[in-house]
C-alpha cells in the first residue's frame, strides 16, 4: 500500500557535506539521473572518465537499474532535492545509506533500508545493483582524491 503523504520523503534531515564520499556521490548521481537526459550524459561522462568505459558502463547500468526499480516498485515516489541543493532529504539519506551498506557487504542492513524504498518483495532485486554502484562510487572518490583514499576526521 502506498502512503498518502508524498512530501515526507523530501524533508531535510541534514546537509550533503555531512556525508561520506560514497553516500554523497550516491545522492548527487541519483539527483542527476532523475534530472533528465543532459544530466544523465554528465553521469556517463563522470563514470567513464574516472572508471574507464567498461567499469563506467557497469556503474551507469547499476544506477539506472536502481532508479528504475525505485520508480516502478517504490512504496511511494522517491523525493529528491535539486541537483545544486546542499540539503539532504529523508529519501536521499535512505538511498545513500542503502548504497553504502550494500557496498560494505552489510546485507541485512542494506535489505532493511531497501524495504524503506521499495516493496519488500522487490528489495532483494536492488541489492546487487546497489553493491555494484557503491563500489564504483568508492573507486570514483579514490580517483578524484588522486589515488589516495580520503581520511575522515569525525571530531
Amino acid at each position: 500500500m502506498r502512503g498518502s503523504g508524498t512530501g515526507r520523503g523530501g524533508a531535510a534531515v541534514g546537509v550533503l557535506d555531512d556525508l561520506g564520499p560514497t553516500e554523497m556521490a550516491a545522492v548527487l548521481y541519483l539527483r542527476l539521473w532523475c534530472d533528465g537526459a543532459q544530466a544523465q550524459q554528465r553521469v556517463w561522462n563522470d563514470f567513464a572518465g574516472a572508471l574507464g568505459a567498461g567499469h563506467g558502463r557497469t556503474a551507469l547500468n547499476s544506477l539506472e537499474s536502481l532508479c528504475r526499480l525505485c520508480a516502478d516498485h517504490g512504496r511511494r515516489p522517491l523525493m529528491r532535492h535539486g541537483v545544486k541543493c546542499r540539503c539532504l532529504g529523508a529519501d536521499e539519506a535512505c538511498f545513500a545509506n542503502f548504497v553504502a551498506a550494500a557496498a560494505d557487504g552489510d546485507t541485512e542492513d542494506a535489505m532493511l533500508l531497501a524495504t524503506l524504498l521499495v516493496r519488500a518483495d522487490i528489495a532483494p532485486c536492488l541489492l546487487d545493483a546497489a553493491r555494484s554502484l557503491g563500489l564504483a562510487l568508492r573507486r570514483l572518490a579514490i580517483a578524484e582524491a588522486g589515488g589516495q583514499p580520503r581520511q575522515q576526521t569525525l571530531h
